[in-house]
């Protein structure tokens, strides 16, 4: 029954053998060389072929490079007969357990047909793998799974990265070719109204489980399809956890429990993949259960476990170029929807505006990260946001607004051992003249790099006492002077 689906039988295109170089004659002092024949120049037992035999293990290496090349055709030529077998329309009512015992059916009789012999594991492995073709994102599915895998990074066809523990590593999974690739993307991206080709060569998704995927296909990427999945936490880290971790100290989490349960406007600040997203979580978490939150992100990913929690998304242009929902038209909207705080996952643009009007107008408490290095230049990419929305105003007056909206800027950073650390918490005390004054509460000291690569540092308050330890005081968060003591040098 599969038999118009056989890949015609046709020669195989011979390799070229390596040849050997051919060794000049030695010339011994004083004497001319006489021409010997070639073959006298050559050693006694050559290998077949001329060339040097191969070492076991590139043996080994090329068996099993080999057998992973039969598997990946035969994987494939599985997979047409899947799509040409089964009842599509009623995958969607059909248990997985009833489909995995289907595909192992169809691809049982496939490989008797074809005189394919596996063992009991091959097949196993075969019959996952292909479930994931037919009802995941095929290789991409193992590391979706796996939940070591911090990032997924798809650099061609070929080269499939993951994070680890803050640590880039390449992977042995590969697609078959780039169309295997291209299939793959756009099964995410049709999932979602959104579509990739050559007009539209980029574009940002949400994965089923929450995962953000953003993709760049050819011919702006040149090597082949571009894919970057930033994995979706099912399990949100609490303060307990990033505590636990290394990332900040007992007394650190016990001052931003008091600077977010008493309103203050915090900023988290911090480079890509430093754990702004993670602290913000966090720190949301000590958010009282009676507020009402709203929350405006261009790809959800906020995990607020409170009760009165509403969520919006941004949405980019159609096919027409018309429908956008810009982060500025869901905060102007939901200024207009009584919040009691307000939480943008990243303000990034225009919408920096409507943000600061919002910490100033009785939305005290709410929270935003952004990118940046440190808490002074997290302070000039708001100025610069301010500029970049078209809003002429003295710098004088953008310095005034800023300062007054916020309160604290947590600073985030990923250290080059792969560590996260929140590496400062600054407060913004007011202006001085044209400048606004900040005062660091605590640090990240580094004092070394162990043998095996890890940062060696500590945590330390730098002395300041809190600008904001009267309004602690007020609202029942009396803070131990201990807390703001430094520790000694060693």
């Amino acid at each position: 029954m599969f038999n118009r689906f056989k890949k015609p039988a046709g020669p195989s295109e011979p390799r070229p053998q390596a040849t050997a170089p051919v060794k000049a004659p030695v010339e011994a002092p004083g004497r001319a060389v006489a021409q010997l024949p070639q073959r006298s120049l050559v050693a006694r037992k050559p290998a077949p072929g001329g060339a040097q035999a191969p070492s076991p293990a590139q043996i080994a290496a090329d068996k099993e490079r080999k057998r992973k090349e039969k598997l990946m055709e035969l994987k494939v030529e599985l997979h047409k007969r899947l799509l040409d077998n089964l009842n599509l329309a009623a995958l969607e009512h059909a248990s997985e357990a009833e489909l995995r015992q289907e595909i192992s059916a169809i691809t049982g009789e496939a490989l008797d047909e074809m005189s394919v012999v596996l063992n009991k594991d091959e097949r196993v492995t075969l019959t996952q793998e292909l479930y994931d073709e037919v009802m995941g994102l095929g290789p991409l599915e193992p590391l979706l799974k796996d939940e070591t895998v911090n990032d997924i990074l798809v650099n061609g066809p070929q080269q499939i990265f993951v994070e680890r523990a803050g640590k880039l590593e390449l992977t042995d999974i590969t697609f078959k070719d780039e169309k295997h690739l291209l299939r793959i993307i756009d099964k995410i991206v049709s999932a979602v109204g959104r579509r990739v080709d050559e007009s539209n060569p980029y574009v940002d998704a949400r994965l089923a489980d929450g995962s953000r995927f953003n993709a760049m296909v050819p011919p702006i990427a040149v090597d082949g399809s571009l894919v970057s999945i930033r994995k979706f936490k099912k399990d949100k880290l609490g303060i307990d956890d990033l505590v636990r971790f290394g990332a900040f100290t007992e007394e650190m989490a016990a001052y931003l429990q008091a600077a977010v349960a008493t309103r203050l406007n915090i900023i988290v600040s911090g480079g890509t993949g430093s754990g702004k997203t993670t602290t913000l979580n966090a720190l949301s978490s000590f958010i009282d259960n009676h507020e009402r939150i709203l929350t405006i992100e261009d790809t959800a990913e906020l995990q607020l476990q409170q009760t009165h929690v509403g969520r919006m998304e941004s949405r980019p242009p159609n096919v027409e170029g018309k429908g956008a929902v810009t982060q500025r038209d869901c905060l102007r909207n939901a200024l207009r929807m009584r919040p009691d705080r307000i939480i943008v996952g990243e303000t990034r643009g225009e919408e920096v505006i409507d943000m600061l009007q919002a910490m100033n107008t009785g939305h005290d408490g709410s929270m935003t990260t952004i990118h940046a290095n440190s808490a002074r230049d997290g302070i000039s990419r708001l100025e610069n946001m301010v500029a970049m929305a078209g809003i002429e105003m003295p710098i004088k007056a953008v310095r005034s607004q800023i300062a007054s909206a916020v309160n604290l800027i947590v600073q985030a950073s990923r250290l080059q051992d792969g560590s996260r650390r929140m590496v400062s918490v600054t407060e913004i005390t007011g202006m001085e003249g044209d400048v606004i004054s900040m005062q660091e509460i605590f640090r990240y000291e580094r004092l070394g790099i162990a043998p095996d690569g890890k940062i060696i540092g500590r945590f330390t308050a730098t002395g300041v006492r809190s600008h904001f330890s009267e309004r602690f005081k007020q609202w029942g968060y009396d803070l131990p002077a201990s807390i703001y003591e430094p520790i000694a040098a060693q």
